[in-house]
């Protein structure tokens, strides 16, 4: 900065008076978000979530399992659905917890491709007695039969035959060096 600029500067400047300080507003505090049930009211709802309801056909979601490889019709799929197959054996798996569920499946839809048996039945169930955690076999066994080898197509059942708590499963016939119980390479 020049002189001369430095000198108009403090001309201009002449007679301003410097603001007083201002006191800066304390915010006053948020309150408390209020809570909208109470402790007793929360351990009733927990509670009425666990029981079943009162009408059982609540409990069947009427989540279908439908699953075909490729090279699968779609209209194999809608009579296996129809259950126009004829069911050579079937497989409860009620009761079994997740790992001798899991071997049982794997060793019966081996043997039943062994055997040349092109439809069985795996019986899951509805999940009726797994609470908020819902049809845990049936879950599983979803993930299971996807990827064995030996199944081409499965559908849920017929209601006669079990509806959404079991399943017609098409399995193709017997090949050399391959497992059928096994997990399909993906």
């Amino acid at each position: 900065m020049s002189e001369d600029d430095l000198h108009a500067f403090r001309e201009a400047m002449h007679g301003v008076r410097p603001l007083p300080p201002r006191e800066t507003a304390v915010a006053a505090p948020k309150p408390r978000p209020a809570a909208r049930f109470t402790r007793a009211e929360e351990r009733e709802v927990l509670r009425e979530s666990l029981l079943p309801p009162a009408d059982p056909a609540l409990l069947d979601t009427g989540e279908e399992l439908s699953f075909r490889r490729p090279g699968v019709g779609m209209d194999v799929l809608r009579r296996l659905r129809r259950g126009q197959f004829a069911v050579a054996a079937e497989i409860d798996l009620h009761g079994l917890g997740r790992h001798a569920a899991h071997e049982a499946l794997r060793e019966f839809i081996a043997e039943a491709v062994e055997r040349g048996q092109g439809c069985v039945r795996v019986i899951h169930g509805k999940g009726r007695g797994s609470g908020q955690r819902g049809p845990v076999l049936k879950h599983v066994v979803n993930h299971w039969l996807r990827r064995m080898d030996g199944v081409l197509a499965f559908a849920s059942a017929r209601p006669v035959d079990g509806g959404t708590g079991a399943a017609y499963v098409l399995l193709g016939p017997a090949k050399a060096g391959r497992n059928p119980g096994r997990a399909a390479t993906p």
